[in-house]
């Protein structure tokens, strides 16, 4: 599977993002991951924002019909990153919410 990452979505994500602090974004294996303060929280794919989840925020995601990021789509495998809904991605504010849960989540799993 070939993921790839346009800068203008990149830059469009990190600039979203903005308002939970200091973001670093990563190139990894053709997608991009996201870091605030040091915590590996979402990754970009294929021009799509995924964001960690847990039991915490998982239904958030799933009650807006988000699927969870497959590497593999021709595989079952899933990771714990669910794609965040447009209409949060273009609400600045509601994306620092959702944003501020998956770092915790993310934090929480460091441990």
């Amino acid at each position: 599977m070939v993921l790839s990452v346009s800068q203008q979505f990149q830059d469009y994500v990190t600039d979203q993002l903005s308002v939970v602090g200091s973001i670093l974004s990563k190139r990894m294996f053709g997608g991009v991951g996201l870091y605030a303060d040091g915590i590996f929280f979402a990754l970009i794919a294929n021009d799509v924002l995924y964001q960690k989840v847990d039991d915490t925020n998982r239904q958030d995601y799933e009650s807006a019909g988000m699927d969870a990021f497959r590497p593999y789509p021709d595989k079952t495998q899933v990771m714990q990153y669910h794609e965040v809904p447009v209409e949060v991605l273009e609400d600045q504010q509601e994306l620092c919410v959702w944003a501020r849960k998956s770092i915790t989540v993310a934090l929480h799993a460091k441990k």
